[in-house]
């Protein structure tokens, strides 16, 4: 973070210093988590949904904080600044930083949003950028109103570059999130049904995402994936200059796009073509075919921001995997592969990484898709989970093992599709799912391990890894 007095963060949250100096010099980062916290940092005491932070705020000063934000006063031994709502107070000390350091003069600012790939594009660009300028970006998925606005307080006055995944649950958060950093390009990737339940229907989810351009000006860029028709319609809803990717478009050389996709084990190749007539062979190392529509977006935003075709491809070759448990290469031994991509699941990245999987199926071996509960569906969850099971039947699927309750339709609708003996099993828990795995599995075989977030795989998907490792 910038350094700010403590008098001048007080002006900025609207709170109140208790046990500090007003003219006392802050510059450390800032925290929500009190394990984090290093020497000089501000800890921020937030109410969570299953403790509360004010709980911590002793081991918060024990590591160091120089100060805590809180939204009543505690006994500490440390300088305390009040506020009404501790959440509301990051969020307004992000945008006062952000405004800050934009005085500057140099700091670009790109905001992602999308129902999936926002991580992965995010980490893309994050290491295109990097190369060119100090670069900001997201650590984990940190894209919400608490995650957003920690990685926007990292920025300093020599900050070229800020990346800013924007994620979100209902209307309005984006809009939120973009009041504290307005962007100078604005990335749309997908209108998907993921946290469709939460938002209440996929076209509220398009309203929702549409927030990341509505509010861009004439001289901002606007980043639209023209291969999904619920984005392209945001084109009309923005002021900003658009700019097109995706992998169709032979005919629409303005647009960034990409030609001849192999996909395989070691990764994804392409032929990268910008707008202004440059094009390159891209030999993109993360898996699933699925991933070059990032590939594209982040390209895209480098373009934007004037990087050039050489730095874009070097920044897209030297990435191995889209970010930990998404289509990560856990286990690669005695001849089975495991790929661990259980941090989260929707209907669409579903269905891509069960084709993904039969792309990557070695000859004469077995694909074996290991499957959990996709969440936040709402409505749609009972015919979303039916979709994925008629589609592992038709894919060709060896084996695929259900796990959890939460999932067992989708196990239902494979029995019923395929009229299979045994070709799909359910268990109850993942302690059964493994000892059935590791009794099953054998040379030539590779495993998807996928799931939503929310029904914990990612774990089972390590402890396979480590079997076969």
């Amino acid at each position: 973070m910038i350094a700010m007095t403590m008098g001048e963060i007080a002006d900025a949250v609207g709170g109140k210093i208790v046990g500090g100096d007003p003219a006392t010099l802050v510059d450390g980062l800032s925290y929500t988590d009190s394990r984090e916290v290093t020497s000089g940092g501000v800890f921020f005491a937030k109410p969570g949904e299953f403790t509360d932070g004010h709980l911590f705020a002793p081991q918060a000063v024990e590591r160091g904080a120089a100060l805590v934000v809180v939204d009543h006063e505690l006994e500490l031994d440390a300088p305390q600044l009040v506020v009404a709502d501790v959440v509301d107070a990051l969020g307004d000390l992000a945008r006062t930083v952000i405004a800050k350091v934009r005085e500057a003069g140099i700091l670009r600012i790109v905001g992602i949003t999308g129902s999936n790939g926002k991580t992965t594009t995010k980490n893309l660009l994050g290491t295109i950028l990097s190369r060119v300028g100090q670069t900001v970006a997201p650590r984990a998925s940190f894209n919400n109103e608490v995650g957003a606005p920690l990685t926007m307080l990292e920025v300093t006055d020599e900050t070229r570059f800020l990346v800013a995944e924007m994620g979100a649950s209902r209307e309005g958060d984006i809009a939120r999130l973009i009041r504290m950093a307005k962007p100078d390009v604005g990335v749309v990737l997908k209108v998907g049904l993921a946290h469709a339940g939460e938002f209440g229907g996929i076209e509220a989810t398009q309203r929702a995402k549409s927030e990341m351009v509505t509010d861009l000006s004439a001289d901002d860029i606007a980043v639209l994936n023209a291969d999904d028709p619920r984005v392209a319609a945001m084109a009309p809803m923005t002021r900003a200059r658009v700019l097109w990717f995706g992998e169709d478009g032979e005919d629409a050389p303005d647009r960034v796009r990409a030609t001849g996709v192999r996909s395989g084990r070691a990764g994804t190749a392409f032929r990268l073509h910008l707008p202004d007539g440059e094009e390159r062979d891209v030999a993109f190392r993360v898996l699933g075919e699925h991933h070059v529509a990032n590939a594209l977006a982040a390209s895209s935003a480098a373009f934007a921001l004037g990087v050039g075709i050489d730095d874009i491809v070097a920044g897209l070759e030297s990435v191995t995997r889209a970010e930990r448990w998404r289509m990560e290469v856990v286990g690669n031994a005695r001849g089975v592969t495991v790929i661990n991509d259980a941090y989260n699941a929707s209907p669409d990245s579903m269905a891509a990484a069960l084709k993904t999987l039969v792309q990557l199926r070695e000859p004469g071996g077995r694909a074996i898709a290991v499957l959990g509960e996709m969440s936040e569906l709402g409505d749609a969850s009972g015919a979303e989970h039916d979709r994925i099971g008629l589609l592992a039947v038709r894919l060709g699927i060896d084996q695929v093992v259900v796990v959890g309750s939460g999932a067992r339709r989708l196990h239902i609708s494979t029995i019923n599709e395929g009229s299979w003996d045994g070709e799909s099993a359910f268990v109850e828990t993942q302690d059964e799912a493994y000892s059935l795995l590791a009794s099953m599995l054998r040379e030539g075989d590779t495993v998807l391990v996928k799931s939503s977030n929310s029904a914990g795989l990612r774990h089972l998907g390590d402890r396979l890894g480590e079997l076969f490792s």
